[in-house]
């Protein structure tokens, strides 16, 4: 018999519990691998952060240590700091603000203001007419100013 195995066989017999619970199997990882790999996305603090430290690298081979550390390139540090010369700023994501008018801003703050008591009144008349429906009260038709 082969050494290993009476050694594992000894092994197994000894100190063990005499269940017969099967050994946890090692699960295989899954082999699918992503079509596109995410982009990284380097926030602004972190950018400064690594350049103060790479302005910092002063001995040969320094500024290589880091940038095998942090698992970056030579070429992010130098668009990173031509971004900084052209002042490094955050971007802003989603649609690009336009300038309002103040006039046409209050104007559509007044808008609101007045369809939501428009929308109240509505719904107080048709509160009242359920109401006179209910008991029984006739409604007096009334001139209105709109044309149906």
């Amino acid at each position: 018999m082969n050494p290993m195995r009476s050694l594992l066989r000894d092994q197994s017999s000894v100190g063990g519990s005499p269940t017969n619970e099967p050994e946890p199997r090692m699960v295989a990882p899954d082999p699918e691998v992503p079509a596109r790999h995410a982009r990284r996305r380097f926030t602004t603090a972190y950018k400064l952060e690594i350049l103060r430290q790479a302005d910092a690298c002063t001995r040969h081979g320094e500024l290589g240590a880091l940038l095998r550390k942090e698992g970056l390139y030579s070429s992010h540090v130098v668009t990173w700091r031509r971004q900084r010369e052209h002042g490094l700023t955050p971007k802003t994501r989603g649609r690009k603000k336009t300038a309002i008018d103040p006039r046409v801003k209050k104007l559509e703050q007044e808008n609101r203001r007045l369809t939501s008591r428009l929308q109240r009144a509505e719904t107080i008349i048709a509160f009242q007419k359920k109401v006179a429906e209910l008991l029984g009260i006739p409604l007096k038709p009334f001139a209105t100013d709109e044309i149906d």
